[in-house]
């Protein structure tokens, strides 16, 4: 982590809709989901608010080497968002606490405020992450 990583770092996403970012394409096993509405799934908005966050932080890290990972996510789906729309998202470290990071998040589709809340990352190494995860596989 560079020293340059503070609260009052923003940045901001851009992305397309498409169907395959709806909700019957979240779990394509779920009968469920199948017939649910063709609208943006929250669960691939708290995607682009983690992408959004981690796109803000790298220039701060030394990536590859040091990473981010989401650990707590405090959002409201406002509104539905279909295909074709663009959904941009805008985030701002409001804390730093060693290597626990704080988000302030929003997200609109052009028309409607689709989000808004917090969110929570961790830096981690790489590495010893991934050398933790293949411990967890062999127990």
């Amino acid at each position: 982590m560079k020293n340059t990583l503070k609260p009052g770092i923003e940045h901001e996403f851009s992305f397309s809709i498409t169907d395959s970012h709806t909700v019957p394409a979240l779990y394509p096993e779920s009968e469920e989901f199948q017939k649910m509405p063709h609208v943006f799934a929250t669960g691939y908005m708290v995607g682009i608010i983690e992408w959004t966050c981690i796109q803000a932080l790298n220039p701060y890290l030394e990536w590859p080497e040091e990473q981010t990972v989401g650990t707590h996510i405090d959002v409201s789906h406002l509104a539905a968002t279909p295909p074709g729309l663009e959904v941009t998202a805008r985030v701002k470290l409001v804390e730093v606490d060693g290597r626990r990071l704080v988000f302030e998040v929003e997200a609109h589709d052009g028309k409607d405020i689709i989000t808004h809340g917090k969110h929570e990352r961790f830096i981690i190494n790489k590495e010893k992450f991934d050398q933790k995860m293949e411990k967890k596989k062999r127990n």
